[in-house]
């Protein structure tokens, strides 16, 4: 049965903020995944000005239930993204970017070669620049972790999504043990580097479960988190389940909190790089 989406779920943004942001970025022939995945957050966001930039193209080779890219047969890798993701940070005057890919497992290091590009690129030309990564698991391959490790990034990101009972549905080509030894692989590998994950709500977990994951991710040695509520964004994905409560995702911040996260976003818009430079200023203060 369809959901009556509450207040606290939905959100406006300025038409006109979107189009110059999206400008910016066509000329440059970048993806970003704030327009493929429908993000509510795309206003705010593009307003600020901010975006997170994906790379390897706008199709992936997996099928998750809860995400709108475009999925088929990929395109070929982009020689000139590293230098146009560049060009772009500085359009923008970004301090904190953030780089996502769609899954490439046609690839034989499922892309991290480009990612280690991208961070190489920038860090080359912003010094200073925050480069948050958040890659796909890599089908656990521990070359392609060291490769995207080995470049330098601040920030590793990788998504768990959801809780193990429902990686069936939402994500039927992953395998949650592997996420969190991606997570796990990637603090030994780079012991400086802050680790990062997050989690969608409404999918249909119960709160116990919920609690049990993030446990699972400080094992793993997971120092962010971030958990928001799971939107529908088309008719061909996954239907919410539920609409979380405000104070469900304050009770979960809390609890995360006490588990010994260094930085937890936990509300209803949240998603895993929104205000991506705000939850890792709160580390760094």
């Amino acid at each position: 049965m369809r959901q009556e989406v509450p207040a606290w779920a939905r959100k406006k943004y300025n038409l006109g903020d979107l189009a110059k942001v999206k400008l910016k970025l066509r000329e440059l022939n970048l993806n970003t995944v704030c327009e493929s995945a429908r993000c509510p957050n795309i206003g705010e966001c593009f307003s600020k000005p901010t975006a997170t930039f994906m790379i390897l193209g706008g199709t992936c080779t997996r099928r998750c239930g809860f995400c709108s890219v475009g999925k088929g047969v990929p395109e070929d890798i982009d020689p000139q993204e590293p230098g146009n993701i560049a060009r772009a940070v500085g359009l923008l005057g970004l301090r904190h970017a953030v780089i996502t890919s769609v899954t490439r497992d046609d690839l034989i290091d499922g892309g991290a070669g480009q990612f280690a590009a991208v961070v190489r690129a920038l860090r080359e030309k912003f010094p200073d620049l925050v480069i948050e990564v958040l890659t796909p698991d890599f089908r656990g391959s521990d070359d392609a972790l060291r490769t995207v490790t080995d470049a330098g990034p601040g920030i590793f990101n990788h998504n768990v999504e959801t809780v193990p009972r429902l990686y069936k549905k939402v994500r039927p080509q992953a395998v949650y043990e592997r996420s969190l030894n991606v997570l796990k692989r990637a603090k030994e590998m780079a012991p400086g580097i802050y680790t990062k994950s997050g989690l969608m709500a409404g999918l249909g977990e119960a709160e116990d479960e919920v609690m049990n994951v993030m446990r699972d991710l400080r094992s793993a040695g997971c120092d962010l988190l971030t958990i928001g509520q799971y939107l529908r964004p088309t008719k061909e994905n996954l239907e919410v389940a539920e609409h979380v409560r405000p104070e469900v995702f304050d009770k979960y911040a809390a609890a995360a909190r006490e588990m010994g996260f260094v930085s937890v976003a936990s509300a209803p818009f949240v998603r895993s790089s929104y205000n991506a430079e705000e939850v890792f200023g709160a580390v760094i203060k």
